[in-house]
C-alpha cells in the first residue's frame, strides 16, 4: 500500500507493464475512426521495433475483439456455441480495464499537449498565473491561459480547478469549459469540465455563469447544478466541496457509488462496483485524495464488504465473482 506521501500512482506505473500499455494504447487509436496514415505508420514502426511488440499487440487485439469492441475478421466455428459470448473471466475484466486506461492516457495526453498548465492523475498542483492570480489544479487537469488586454482567458481543457481571482475590473476573469463561461472580477470559485452535475461553486465574491441554455449570478456558498433545460442555483458547503485543494476529500451521507467514481479520478485503471444495492448505501468521512487504497480499505471495513485488487489498474468492490 502507498504511503500517504503522492506515491501510489508511481507505484502503479512501476507495476504495469510498459509494452502492454503502449499495445492497449495502439489498439485504442487504431480502432478510433480519427486514426491517420501517419499513426498506421507510426503503429508499423512500434511494431517492426521488437517482436514483443507485435505479440502483445495481437494479444490485446484479439481480446479487444472477443469482447464485442471491434469487428473480428477472422472466421468463425458456427460449432462453437460459445464463441459470441462475451468473456466474464477475471482476466478479461483487466484486459478492459488496461485500454479504457489506455483510452484516458491518450485523451490526456493529448489535453495536456495543448495546455500551459497540467496535473497527473492523482496529483493536486498549485500556480499563479500571471495577472497574480491563484489557480489549483485538481487531479488529472489541463488548462490554456489565454490572457489578452482585454480579458483575462482561461481555457478549461479537461478536469477541475479552482481559482483564486486577483480584482480587476478593466479586464475580467473568465474561465470556459465543459459548455459554461464563468465570468468573474474578484473572487474564489471552481469549474468542473467532466460532466459533473454541480460543475460550479462560489466559496467568495460572485461569478456570472452563462450556457446555451440561459445565464445565472452565482454568490458565495452556492453552487449550480445541472438539471433539466436550465441552470439551477442552490446553496452549498463549496469550502467542503474543494477540500482537494487540501489533498482530502469530504463526504456526508454520499453514496457509496458516487465515492467510488469520485476516488476513481485519484488514480489510474477502474474501480468496479459489482453490488448495486451497496451502492445505495452511504458514506460519512475523510479521505486522503492521494491514498486511494487506504480510502478503499477504510470503506470495506467500515460496511464490511470485500475489496479484490486484481491489478493496480483493477479493484472490484462487493460480491466476490
Amino acid at each position: 500500500m502507498a504511503g500517504s506521501d503522492g506515491t501510489e500512482a508511481d507505484e502503479a506505473d512501476g507495476d504495469e507493464d510498459p509494452v502492454e500499455r503502449e499495445a492497449a494504447a495502439w489498439v485504442a487509436r487504431l480502432s478510433s475512426s480519427d486514426a491517420t496514415e501517419a499513426d498506421h505508420r507510426a503503429f508499423e514502426t512500434w511494431r517492426k521495433a521488437d517482436p514483443v511488440h507485435a505479440a502483445v499487440y495481437a494479444e490485446m487485439d484479439a481480446l479487444w475483439r472477443r469482447l464485442g469492441h471491434l469487428p473480428d475478421p477472422r472466421p468463425r466455428k458456427t460449432s462453437d456455441k460459445t464463441s459470441n459470448k462475451t468473456p466474464k473471466s477475471l482476466a478479461g475484466l483487466a484486459a478492459v480495464a488496461l485500454i479504457a486506461g489506455a483510452l484516458a492516457y491518450e485523451t490526456g495526453l493529448l489535453d495536456r499537449l495543448r495546455a500551459d498548465l497540467w496535473s497527473g492523475v492523482g496529483a493536486i498542483e498549485h500556480a499563479t498565473l500571471p495577472d497574480g492570480s491563484r489557480v489549483d489544479l485538481n487531479t488529472d487537469t489541463a488548462i490554456a491561459v489565454r490572457f489578452t488586454e482585454g480579458e483575462r482567458g482561461i481555457a478549461l481543457l479537461r478536469g477541475e480547478a479552482s481559482f483564486d481571482v486577483v480584482p480587476d475590473r478593466s479586464r475580467p476573469f473568465v474561465v470556459r469549459g465543459g459548455g459554461l463561461s464563468v465570468r468573474a472580477v474578484g473572487t474564489r470559485f471552481f469549474l468542473r469540465a467532466d460532466g459533473a452535475d454541480r460543475p460550479v461553486g462560489v466559496a467568495e465574491g460572485r461569478v456570472d455563469v452563462s450556457a446555451e441554455s440561459g445565464r445565472v449570478v452565482v454568490s458565495a456558498g452556492e453552487e449550480v447544478r445541472l438539471g433539466g433545460d436550465a441552470l439551477q442555483v442552490a446553496a452549498a458547503d463549496v469550502e467542503r466541496a474543494t477540500a482537494w485543494r487540501d489533498g482530502r476529500l469530504i463526504y456526508s451521507g454520499k453514496p457509496l457509488a458516487a465515492v467510488l467514481a469520485e476516488l476513481n479520478r485519484y488514480r489510474r485503471g477502474r474501480i468496479v462496483l459489482l453490488d448495486r444495492g451497496l451502492g445505495e448505501r452511504r458514506v460519512t468521512g475523510a479521505f486522503d485524495a492521494r491514498n486511494t487504497d487506504d480510502a478503499l480499505d477504510v470503506i470495506a471495513a467500515t460496511m464490511g464488504t470485500r475489496i479484490r485488487r486484481l491489478s493496480p489498474l483493477l479493484v472490484l468492490v462487493g460480491s466476490p465473482l
